[in-house]
């Protein structure tokens, strides 16, 4: 007879959201017994909503990094609605709600209201969606940024105004079919070359911090959200939140969409100080923007009834060109 069989624990060093078998100093703060549970249950999210993953992920590291001393004021949005349905919240935390493009200016004044009544110790955020983050709120969160207010910006950003009906928003990628883009005509889907870059918007104002992020990195994440935390002045953070209702992904692939997001290259992940890039997370299997683009209904019109070959090749180098900008390849990942 064989000798007993040797035990492995493989959850050991791995970066699995429970971490229960590392020790507390390193585990992730959703691995936490006592985390804050920021956003807690009974809202009303979709299932596999990577809105609600993103802002639970962001806020619990954020409620760790300041002992539970933050306020919230939240713009009209997908996130808003869901999870406040009147009189109703799933917020565990002082949370406001503002309209739908003044966010970054209610904020504003809540950190005023802070220094005012020296409360050094209580952090201001903001957050909302991409509508109200790159379209409607635009114009308030460049003087944000330009007066440099001690708030923390999250835009969790799921490429279109997902709430009203799946309309296209500045941050639309290319070729998606949306309710405003339906996928007809001689080029189906949204106009390509078309939208804005936040993070780098918001770099070019020289503010002390700016990141992204995906819910597929949950350390990532939340390192950056506590750096956040610990840096005063304006400071923004941009989350990549796949969408299921609206991309026509499958609930169950939320992570492994926002992954292969990543590791195609069309979202680039990095943070920067001071306006300069001092940080990217590297691509550690190079996949085609095909892999991405596929688990997605929302593109299928450049598949089928035939492959848009000029279109998804244009797609493939917007990609390129991440890669190359933000020197994103890997120690021996073939270019």
């Amino acid at each position: 007879m064989s000798g007993p069989a040797q035990v492995k624990f493989y959850q050991t060093g791995t970066f699995t959201i429970g971490n229960r078998l590392l020790d507390v100093s390193v585990r992730s703060v959703q691995a936490d017994e006592n985390r804050s549970n920021s956003l807690t249950s009974g809202h009303r999210a979709c299932q596999g909503c990577g809105e609600a993953l993103g802002a639970r992920y962001a806020l619990d590291t954020a409620m760790r990094a300041t002992g539970n001393r933050i306020v919230v004021a939240n713009a009209t949005g997908c996130l808003e609605v869901f999870s406040t349905p009147y009189p109703e919240s799933s917020w565990q935390m002082p949370w406001l709600h503002s309209l739908f493009g003044n966010a970054p200016a209610v904020a504003t004044g809540m950190a005023a209201a802070m220094k005012v009544k020296g409360r050094t110790d209580v952090r201001v955020i903001a957050q909302g969606g991409d509508g109200g983050t790159v379209d409607i709120g635009f114009g308030c969160l460049s003087g944000m940024f330009e007066r440099n207010d001690d708030v923390l910006y999250i835009c969790y950003d799921n490429e279109a105004y997902m709430n009203t009906g799946v309309q296209r928003s500045s941050a639309t990628p290319p070729a998606a079919r949306t309710a405003t883009t339906p996928a007809v005509g001689g080029e189906p889907g949204n106009v390509m070359h078309q939208g804005k870059n936040v993070p780098l918007i918001a770099m070019a104002h020289g503010i002390p911090y700016v990141a992204t992020a995906t819910v597929a990195d949950l350390r990532d994440l939340e390192y950056k959200v506590d750096r956040a935390m610990g840096i005063h002045g304006a400071r923004y953070l941009h989350v990549h939140v796949p969408c299921p209702l609206g991309w026509g992904s499958a609930p169950h692939d939320t992570v492994k969409v926002a992954r292969l997001a990543v590791e195609c290259g069309l979202f680039p992940v990095f943070e920067a100080v001071d306006g300069e890039v001092v940080g990217r997370r590297t691509i550690r299997r190079r996949v085609a923007t095909d892999e991405y683009l596929k688990l997605q209904s929302r593109f299928r019109h450049l598949f089928s009834p035939k492959r848009d070959e000029e279109r998804l090749a244009a797609i493939q180098a917007i990609a390129d060109r991440n890669i190359a900008r933000f020197g994103l390849l890997g120690e021996g990942v073939p270019a």
